[in-house]
């Protein structure tokens, strides 16, 4: 079986500095907002939806970043071979709340804090995600 999502790194920029998005998933995991995509949808309609119902941060992609691809066993489908398309995604209004039927915490970080959280808390995976997204804002 075959999944795709989409989300993002989602970003704000105040007072000359940046700051990171994050949330924490049910697995206690620092992560990029995501979500699987739905019928008639393009990757990106997916990535800001997903992102505004799973934070309440509404943006606008800045540019493409990244598809990963891994695998995981569901108990009901078996083998699932999962593709997730990353975007640059600039924050343009909202409140950080977390979808607390899926996530624990949203939180603005600094770049360094978020690189922190996700290199210590959060997913091999998107190591190269974040790497690349601090590359287009030059941080």
């Amino acid at each position: 079986m075959k999944e795709v999502s989409a989300g993002g790194v989602v970003y704000r920029r105040e007072k000359g500095s940046y700051s990171i998005l994050l949330i924490e998933d049910r697995y206690s995991r620092w992560t990029l907002p995501k979500g699987k995509q739905e019928q008639g949808e393009t990757l990106e309609e997916t990535a800001l939806r997903e992102i505004e119902e799973e934070t309440g941060i509404q943006g606008i992609i800045k540019q493409p970043l990244e598809r990963i691809t891994y695998q995981y066993f569901h108990p009901d489908y078996g083998d699932v071979t999962k593709e997730v398309y990353y975007f640059l995604v600039e924050a343009k209004q909202g409140q950080a709340t977390p979808q607390l039927s899926e996530i624990s915490r949203v939180a603005w970080l600094s770049p360094e804090e978020a690189w922190n959280k996700q290199e210590h808390e959060g997913y091999d995976n998107n190591h190269s995600v974040m790497l690349k997204a601090y590359q287009c804002l030059e941080i």
